[in-house]
C-alpha cells in the first residue's frame, strides 16, 4: 500500500468516525430517549432539575409528570434541544404536567403534538422561559389547540418564548390566578395570546404579529373558574393581525374576525395602555359583550357583560382595507361601519351598572382617552337594536360620553418579578 493511499484511507476513517453519534446520553436515539426521559419524570424526586439533551428527538407518547415540588425541566435551547410530536401515537399532548408546585421548563423547542404542545394543570408557581412551542406544517385546522396552556393555576409565568401556527391560541392562560405573561412573540395562530376566566393578569413587552387576533382578553360561561377580571394589557407590540382564521368550527375563537389587534369579551377591569396597535384590516381594540356571540349557556353565574374598561396613552393605526367579512362579527363590523376601525364597543352594558337617569354607574364605565386625535371610534349601541336593520339608525361614532377616568383593577394584586 503507498502512502499516499494509506493517509487517504486514514482520513476517510476519521471522517467516519467524526460523523458517527457517539455514545453516552447527548445522543440517545428517539426511542431510548423517550424511555429514559419518562422514567426521571416517573422518578422525579422534589428538587430534582432534569436536562434534555442536545439534539432533536421523535416522540410517539405524551410526555407526563405529576405531584412533585421544585422541579426544573431544561433543554440546552431552543436551538440546540428538539421535541418532535409529529409521529405520535398515544395521547394528545406534548408535554402533560398536574399537580406541581414551583415548577420550571425552559430552553428547548416543542413541535407537532395532536394536540397541545404543553399542558399545565393545577400548578402553584410554575415558569415556562425560553420555549419555542411551534407546528411546522403551517396554518391547518388539525393542529393543536394551545402552543403553551397553563390552566387552572397559581402564580404563572410565561416569559421569553415564542408560539406559532396554533389552531387556537399560542399562550393561553386559562382560569389562573396571579399570570405574567411577558417579552413572548407569538405569530401565525388564530389568537396570539388569551387570557381567559382569570384572576389578576400582567400582558407586557410582547410581540403578537400576523395572527388571526393578536391578545384576548375572555370570560367565557360553563367553566370550574367564573368572573375573570382585574387584566393589565400594556407596552405590546400588536401588529399586522390579519392571517386567516383556521381555527375548527364550533371553537369560540373561530368567531374572531382576520385583522383583530384585541378583543375584550364578557369581563371586567382590563386596562390597555401604552401598547403600539398598528395596521389590523379589521378593528384595532374590540369591547364585546358575550350577547353578541349569540351563544347560548347554562352558567348562572357567568356575568356576560363588559365592565370597567379603560383604553389608554395607545398609539392605533388601522389599515384602510374593507373589513373582513369570513366571520359574523367581522360581517356585523362591516355592515356598520364598513371600514376598519380603531376601537369600537358594543353598548351593551349590565342593567345592574346603569343608574336611574340611564348613566353607567362610577367604577364600570368604559373610559376611552388619549389614543390619538384622529381615532376611528364606532358603538354598535347593540342593546338598542332587534335586528340587523337597526344597526344603521342606533350606531354612532360620538367617542364623548366615553371621556372618563379608569377605576378598576382592585383587590389584592401581586405581581410576579
Amino acid at each position: 500500500m503507498n502512502k499516499s493511499f494509506s493517509y487517504l484511507l486514514f482520513f476517510i476513517i476519521i471522517a467516519i468516525t467524526a460523523c458517527k453519534p457517539k455514545a453516552g446520553k447527548d445522543l440517545l436515539v428517539s426511542d431510548d430517549f423517550q424511555k429514559a426521559i419518562q422514567e426521571k419524570l416517573i422518578n422525579a424526586q422534589d428538587g430534582d432539575v432534569i436536562e434534555l439533551p442536545e439534539g432533536t428527538f421523535q416522540l410517539t407518547q405524551t410526555l407526563f409528570i405529576e405531584g412533585v415540588n421544585n422541579v426544573t425541566i431544561k433543554g440546552q435551547g431552543v436551538d440546540k434541544t428538539f421535541l418532535s410530536f409529529k409521529n405520535q401515537e398515544e395521547g394528545s399532548e406534548g408535554f402533560y404536567i398536574s399537580n406541581v408546585i414551583n415548577f420550571s421548563l425552559s430552553d428547548f423547542t416543542i413541535e407537532d403534538s395532536k394536540g397541545d404542545n404543553i399542558k399545565i394543570k393545577s400548578a402553584d408557581g410554575l415558569v415556562l422561559k425560553n420555549i419555542n412551542s411551534r407546528w411546522t406544517d403551517g396554518a391547518k385546522e388539525t393542529n393543536g389547540a394551545y402552543g403553551l396552556y397553563p390552566v387552572e393555576s397559581k402564580n404563572v409565568l410565561v416569559e421569553d418564548c415564542e408560539v406559532s401556527y396554533a389552531s387556537d391560541a399560542g399562550i393561553y392562560v386559562g382560569q389562573s390566578v396571579n399570570v405574567v405573561v411577558r417579552r413572548c412573540y407569538t405569530h401565525h395562530n388564530v389568537a396570539g395570546i388569551e387570557i381567559e376566566n382569570c384572576i389578576n393578569s400582567d400582558v407586557y413587552e410582547n410581540k403578537s404579529i400576523n395572527n388571526t387576533g393578536g391578545i384576548l382578553v375572555f370570560d367565557l360561561p360553563d367553566l370550574p373558574v367564573a368572573n375573570g377580571r382585574n387584566a393589565r394589557i400594556f407596552n405590546n407590540e400588536i401588529k399586522e393581525n390579519n392571517h386567516k382564521n383556521f381555527a375548527p368550527d364550533g371553537n369560540i375563537v373561530a368567531s374572531v374576525p382576520p385583522g383583530t389587534g384585541i378583543i375584550i369579551l364578557a369581563t371586567d377591569s382590563v386596562d390597555v395602555f401604552n401598547n403600539k396597535i398598528a395596521n389590523q384590516k379589521s378593528v384595532g381594540i374590540a369591547i364585546v359583550s358575550y350577547q353578541l356571540l349569540q351563544r347560548p349557556y347554562n352558567d348562572t353565574t357567568f356575568g356576560p357583560y363588559t365592565s370597567a374598561i379603560s383604553i389608554r396613552n395607545n398609539q392605533i393605526s388601522t389599515n384602510k382595507l374593507i373589513v373582513d367579512m369570513s366571520t359574523e362579527l367581522g360581517k356585523l363590523l362591516f355592515a356598520t361601519f364598513r371600514l376598519p376601525m380603531d376601537i369600537i364597543y358594543d353598548g351593551i352594558n349590565n342593567p345592574e351598572y346603569i343608574d336611574e337617569e340611564r348613566n353607567v354607574k362610577d367604577g364600570h364605565q368604559i373610559c376611552i382617552k388619549n389614543n390619538g386625535e384622529e381615532i376611528k371610534f364606532g358603538n354598535l349601541n347593540a342593546a338598542k337594536i332587534s335586528n340587523l336593520k337597526d344597526l344603521l339608525k342606533y350606531s354612532n361614532t360620538d367617542i364623548t360620553p366615553f371621556d372618563c377616568d379608569f377605576k378598576g383593577i382592585s383587590g389584592n394584586k401581586t405581581p410576579i418579578q
